[in-house]
């Protein structure tokens, strides 16, 4: 397991790491709460209610797709960070305060989640690419495993000490930690060693470069591959919110102790997945159409479980195929992303991931109310299976992409030139790679 844990070998990888586990139980222990609030508190049970804050918090992502993905290629992304996470906090305290002192309404907890989804929207995609600055390309796909295995790990411990939080004192002390929590990761940016990050070039500022991560994905169908697959996962499979507060209220009638048991029941297997995936030196395509299979084969499991015990098992096994198929797409990407356009790439990675959240999660949520949260399960189990139909289909046909990925060098400029006339080779940025299609 040494090789495992390799990235932790260095100074700001371990600084970054350890500042970011204490803020992630907080977001946990937040979105939790947040989740109980509006269920629970604001709403008779309306997992539709549930659904609008999901989709106001990760909406933005997509709203703000061409200037996050900029912002990241073009601005220092530890000192953007800086100012993200510090905005974060004091979100987290201002819905805080309204809860405690009991003056919280539902169009708040709205608004809260608009906000917080707009500046998330630039978080997310200068956190993702700032771990190459602490780490390099050699060991950038441990480190994203690892960022992974935190998070969820986390996710085990937040949801938890949530569901005791809000059962001692009430929903909105979860938000007053949360926001005391980015106190740790805003320390560990400022420890952190300058002439130790690897910091690339930035990308040059011109004409029409906004559109130049979709140009670039375009091109290039081992990506399509693997964002179609996470766009159809990500919009009807990962939202476990929905899924867990609904079989946990409304299936299984249980109180928010049983709640964030469950969902850290989920994150057991997520962790579990995330360190398979940091044992990994390279993701391939095919782990990715295994993964999202097995995730639509698991959440159908999910959907027939007769008690929240049973439920609980098997949700692990849900956790370990949603964080094998978003993890490793994620190294997948940067990995064969030239790193000038990184930043713009993330960003569409994280719009499909987080952005697909608002159209499914309104979804999800009408169909818990309507027909109840086990068909609710089924669509996200659907949602896998077909995602891993069309991932053989595709593979099929594209044979020479179902090697592991490769670490492309960096270029000063990304080659924009046609193919000839009549020639069937997509070009790629340099070095020069071809990808013959079938004929």
């Amino acid at each position: 397991m040494r090789g495992t844990f390799r990235s932790l070998r260095g100074y700001n990888y371990r600084v970054w790491a350890s500042g970011a586990l204490v803020s992630n139980v907080g977001t946990w222990m937040q979105r939790t709460a947040q989740d109980w609030l509006v269920l629970t508190e604001l709403t008779p049970h309306n997992a539709t209610a549930v659904g609008i804050v999901m989709a106001l918090q990760f909406g933005p992502q997509l709203l703000l797709l061409p200037w996050t993905g900029f912002a990241a290629d073009h601005c220092d992304r530890r000192r953007l960070l800086m100012i993200t996470q510090g905005s974060m906090g004091l979100l987290a305290l201002g819905l805080g305060l309204l809860t405690v002192f009991d003056v919280v309404a539902l169009w708040q907890v709205y608004v809260f989640a608009f906000l917080l989804g707009c500046v998330a929207a630039f978080d997310a995609p200068a956190r993702q690419t700032f771990v190459a600055e602490l780490v390099g390309d050699d060991h950038l796909s441990n480190a994203v495993a690892l960022n992974s295995a935190s998070f969820n790990s986390a996710r085990m411990v937040g949801p938890a000490v949530a569901g005791l939080v809000i059962a001692a004192v009430g929903s909105g002390w979860a938000f007053l930690v949360n926001a005391v929590s980015y106190a740790a990761v805003l320390f560990s940016l400022g420890l952190l060693r300058a002439d130790q990050l690897h910091v690339s070039d930035r990308a040059m500022q011109t004409r029409g470069s906004l559109a130049d991560g979709f140009r670039y994905v375009w091109r290039r169908p081992e990506l399509k591959l693997a964002l179609f697959a996470l766009l159809l996962v990500g919009t009807f499979g990962l939202n476990f919110p929905i899924f867990i507060s609904t079989m946990s209220v409304v299936v299984f009638d249980g109180g928010p102790g049983q709640y964030g048991l469950l969902t850290s029941a989920i994150a057991i297997g997520s962790v579990a997945g995330a360190l398979l995936a940091a044992s990994r030196s390279r993701p391939s395509l095919q782990l990715l159409i295994a993964a999202a299979g097995l995730f639509g084969l698991g959440s159908a499991l999910a959907a027939l479980m007769p008690n929240a015990a049973l439920f609980a098992i098997v949700l692990v096994l849900v956790g370990v195929a949603a964080q094998t198929l978003t993890t490793s797409t994620n190294s997948f990407l940067q990995l064969s992303t030239d790193p000038l356009m990184r930043g713009r790439v993330m960003a569409i990675f994280l719009a499909i991931l987080l952005g697909s959240t608002p159209v499914g999660a309104l979804i999800a949520g009408r169909v818990a109310d309507q027909f109840g949260p086990r068909w609710a399960l089924g669509m996200a189990a659907a949602s896998g299976i077909i995602a891993g139909l069309v991932g053989l289909y595709y593979h099929a046909r594209y044979r020479s992409l179902s090697g592991p990925c490769e670490a492309p060098r960096s270029s000063r400029s990304l080659d924009d030139r046609p193919a000839k006339p009549g020639s069937t080779e997509l070009q790629l940025s340099s070095p020069r790679r071809t990808l013959q299609e079938p004929a």
